[in-house]
């Protein structure tokens, strides 16, 4: 979780988002917000499963799932706008964990894990007093070698 963070964090698409690390703290008055290692109603940060790699047991394969969240409100009533931000900001994250010539390990999360990619989201959307709310669950999966 600490090496995504490091990536989605340095992005500077998303030098205007704030970037948690975990649960929300009880400041929500920011418009653009994205967690790692949390998902509205979720249970698990991260889930996981270990496995024998070879035959004589002396290396395993962990996979595992970082849960996300992406959120989005404004003043208005436009959902269009909101779900337009949520969906560029995750965007943004599946194009930082692809490999590129200047960040060539970012699927492996700078040497952290085997591979890492974006495998899931949920949308959800919200009409309240205070405007429009546009909610994305996201999912990276991920490998290492333990």
């Amino acid at each position: 979780m600490t090496a995504l963070l490091d990536i989605l964090r340095a992005a500077p698409s998303l030098a205007s988002v704030r970037i948690c690390d975990g649960p929300p703290s009880t400041n929500l008055t920011e418009r653009d917000v994205l967690y790692v290692g949390w998902q509205p109603n979720g249970d698990n940060a991260v889930s996981l499963v270990q496995d024998f790699n070879s035959a004589g047991a002396r290396t395993r394969d962990e996979d595992f799932i970082i849960a996300g969240y992406v959120e989005s409100r404004g003043g208005d009533k436009d959902m269009s706008i909101r779900r337009t931000r949520v969906f560029e900001i995750l965007a943004t994250v599946e194009s930082e964990l692809r490999a590129t010539n200047v960040a060539p390990d970012a699927p492996t999360l700078d040497g952290a894990v085997l591979w890492a990619h974006l495998t899931a989201g949920d949308l959800f959307q919200h009409q309240s007093n205070d405007g429009a709310l546009a909610g994305l669950n996201f999912s990276v999966s991920c490998r290492a070698r333990i």
